[in-house]
C-alpha cells in the first residue's frame, strides 16, 4: 500500500490523492449504489492531510457518506475511514475493500 502525494497545486505542500487501485474499489461500490439507486452523485476533495470521497444522494446537498484517507492514521487506526451524514465514523481499518463494507449492507434487503 503507498501513499501517493499529488504535486502542489501552490504555496509548495504536497496533496493525498487515491491511487488507482483505491479509486478501482471505490467505484466499484458506488457504481452497484447507483445502479441500486442509493446514490446519484460524488465529489472528490484532495487535501493536505487527507483525501475525500463524498458521496450524495441528490446532487448540491449534503454528502450522506465520506470516504477518508489519513496517511498520517496508517500506524495506528488505520488511514481508510467512513464518516456518515452526522460525522460519526461507521467503519475504520487498514484494509480499503473491508472499510467499505459497511456501505454495501444498504444493498442485502430481504426478498418477500
Amino acid at each position: 500500500m503507498t501513499v501517493q502525494n499529488m504535486p502542489p497545486l501552490s504555496g509548495g505542500t504536497p496533496q493525498i490523492a487515491f491511487d488507482r487501485h483505491e479509486l478501482s474499489v471505490i467505484l466499484s461500490v458506488y457504481g452497484r449504489m447507483v445502479a441500486a439507486g442509493e446514490w446519484r452523485d460524488y465529489g472528490m476533495s484532495f487535501l493536505r492531510d487527507v483525501a475525500i470521497f463524498s458521496v450524495f444522494r441528490r446532487a448540491a446537498e449534503y454528502p450522506i457518506y465520506r470516504i477518508e484517507k489519513r496517511p498520517a492514521l496508517r500506524n495506528r487506526q488505520g488511514m481508510y475511514s467512513v464518516i456518515g451524514m452526522d460525522g460519526r465514523i461507521l467503519k475504520r481499518g487498514h484494509d480499503l475493500a473491508q472499510v467499505l463494507q459497511v456501505l454495501e449492507r444498504k444493498l442485502i434487503r430481504p426478498i418477500d
